[in-house]
């Protein structure tokens, strides 16, 4: 799977969020200072040509739409974070992470609480 860009990263989540969007919808959801049109359509284009987006006609314009869902693209931008800076370990990135953030223990646990939960 492609990596995306940072803009094409910002445009993904306003089409996940959307569900189906025209361009002028996506601009409108993007912080100011707003795009150009023609820079948003770009990139719409783009992730359309990575296999990202596809598109229906209606009308004279297109509505945009998702192929990939936002789960998918996630788990694969965490493997390769933990491919390509923690070998691998999801135990050191998590380590890592404790160490970075001052995490508590209880923190830790709480989090594998909901794990397990949302596993049920």
């Amino acid at each position: 799977m492609k990596q995306l860009t940072k803009a094409e990263e910002e445009v993904m989540q306003i089409l996940w969020q959307l569900e189906k969007s025209n361009v002028a919808d996506i601009i409108e959801e993007l912080p100011e200072p707003k795009p150009a049109y023609n820079t948003v359509s770009t990139i719409v284009r783009i992730l359309e040509d990575k296999g990202f987006v596809d598109h229906e006609k209606v009308g004279k314009g297109h509505i945009y739409f998702p192929v990939l869902k936002k789960s998918d693209y996630s788990n694969q931008s965490i493997n390769k974070l933990v491919d390509g800076y923690f070998q691998g370990s999801f135990k050191s990135m998590v380590s890592f992470f404790m160490k970075k953030n001052d995490m508590s223990l209880s923190e830790l646990e709480s989090i594998l609480k909901d794990i397990k939960k949302d596993d049920k």
